[in-house]
């Protein structure tokens, strides 16, 4: 199949910056698509012109509708890091396209930065919430991010003030790459302005200020870096039930009686491109977790209300789930075990005899590897120090047999 559909990136300085075979493609094109900003960069162009719709699947239709004839999708920078082209890419075969990209945002800002770009953080912030941040909040870190519109860079300023990196330095280029380009520097403590430009990229070099806490991304944070009510699985056990739970990049967890949603959020905090639901049958549980998830840098955590087994109907199929509450229920287990992927893990804690019991059956009946957790904390007892036992904790990690092959 001949490719029909061409994805070309455009800067700000329109045509001038295009290749030839880029301007080649446009000249050549029976439709040509984008958003208004970038239909306007090319005036001269001869093709129908098509802004896109909302929702975009409207627009991807009328795109899909045009196969074989020349069609050309303008898109800013590389238009497959964070561009429309990672959407097109779910909807045509890769014989159908060509992507020619431009520099991205995080090129031209880091080239302007003389920040090596490998050792960057990049991240999108464009239509997600600013608390995303707060996952990468780390001394000397250096934080790359496409914003939203012009309010964001304020937005950015006053989350840091508030959680204590105030000293951070801000770097706000605004049109990159055109003649109205504009560079604005300050520390989060101290900016200047309110909105900017709408078309602007964020670059943040992070410096803690004495309230600040930097958090490791490694499992086993602090039981104090969760809001709980007290129905919190221990520092300790927490570390080893993530590793037990093994994420792996593009894995789903189900956590199950998530409490305050420490398991789901460690998971969502070791990797990129995880995703968890955490199911919890407590209102007030429901928002305290959301709470915790926004402000530990993962607020895209899915939090399902409701009592499980039911309240998992309609959930994508999970690689991980975590059964922290309702260990001894019978029928959840089953429930679980069914909808568990071929080759995911299933882990579960229990302090209670009926929870022991149900993880000493299922281990006689799938194997699996079962531990006791005794962890002991040294605490003032008096005027002295002195051993103060958590309670015993028994766990079990199964793996579902994969599918044998045909």
């Amino acid at each position: 199949m001949t490719a029909w559909l061409s994805v070309i990136g455009i800067g700000e300085d329109g045509p001038d910056g295009l290749s030839a075979a880029a301007r080649a493609r446009i000249d050549a094109a029976s439709l040509l698509v984008g958003g208004e900003r970038h239909l306007a960069l090319v005036p001269d162009a001869k093709a129908e012109r098509l802004a896109w719709r909302q929702p975009l699947a409207d627009t991807i239709a009328e795109i899909a509708a045009r196969r074989g004839t020349p069609v050309v999708v303008l898109a800013s920078g590389d238009p497959l890091c964070y561009g429309v082209a990672t959407t097109l890419v779910r909807h045509f075969a890769a014989a159908e396209m060509t992507v020619l990209p431009q520099p991205s945002a995080f090129s031209l800002a880091a080239a302007r930065l003389l920040w090596p770009l490998e050792s960057c953080v990049t991240l999108s912030l464009h239509g997600r919430p600013v608390e995303a941040l707060r996952l990468h909040l780390a001394p000397g870190a250096r934080i790359i991010a496409l914003t939203t519109d012009g309010d964001t860079p304020v937005q950015l300023a006053r989350l840091l003030s508030e959680a204590g990196w105030g000293p951070s330095r801000l770097i706000v280029f605004a049109h990159m790459g055109g003649a109205r380009e504009r560079r604005i520097d300050a520390t989060a403590e101290t900016w200047p302005l309110g909105r900017v430009a709408a078309l602007n990229t964020l670059a943040i070099e992070c410096r803690p200020g004495p309230a600040a806490r930097p958090l490791s991304r490694l499992a086993g944070l602090p039981d104090d870096a969760f809001e709980h009510d007290g129905q919190i699985t221990k520092r300790e056990t927490r570390a080893a039930t993530l590793a037990a739970l093994a994420p792996l990049p593009g894995e789903l967890l189900w956590d199950v009686g998530a409490g305050c949603g420490s398991i789901a959020i460690e998971w969502l905090r070791a990797g990129s491109a995880l995703a968890a639901v955490a199911v919890e049958r407590d209102a007030m549980r429901c928002a305290t977790l959301a709470r915790n998830a926004a402000l530990l840098g993962v607020p895209e955590l899915r939090v399902v209300h409701g009592v499980a087994p039911a309240a998992l109907a309609g959930l994508p199929a999970p690689d991980a789930i975590f059964l922290g509450g309702g260990v001894g229920e019978a029928a959840l287990w089953e429930a679980l075990w069914a909808a568990l992927k071929p080759g995911g893990r299933l882990v579960a804690n229990a302090v209670t005899l009926a929870g022991e019991t149900q993880l000493l059956r299922w281990q006689v009946r799938q194997g699996g590897a079962l531990v006791r957790l005794a962890v002991a904390r040294a605490e003032p007892v008096g005027g002295r120090s002195a051993w103060r036992p958590l309670m015993t904790v028994t766990q079990l990690a199964l793996a579902k047999p994969r599918a044998a092959p045909p």
